[in-house]
């Protein structure tokens, strides 16, 4: 692990979309926040039957601040690489 992946915290929740829905949906998936603002979806998430998310279990993704009824929380905006 490099410095520039070594996590800052310990897993936190953030949203990933959900394709094929016909509407936005977002999935709350857990994740670890790197030194360098990116995050890595958790690895032992499974996807539920049925689902396929924009980004995989494993992801390193970059993350955006989006309002969900007043509430803002963190969502998978891009994908950055595979993290292995």
């Amino acid at each position: 692990m490099t410095a520039e992946e070594h996590p800052l915290t310990a897993m936190t929740q953030i949203y990933v979309r959900l394709l094929n829905e016909g509407t936005d949906v977002w999935r709350p998936v857990a994740a670890t926040a790197l030194s360098d603002g990116t995050f890595v979806l958790a690895e032992i998430t499974t996807m539920p039957a049925g689902e396929t998310w924009e980004f995989r279990p494993g992801s390193r993704v970059v993350v955006e601040a989006k309002s969900f009824d007043g509430k803002t929380e963190m969502v998978a905006v891009r994908l950055l690489r595979e993290h292995r």
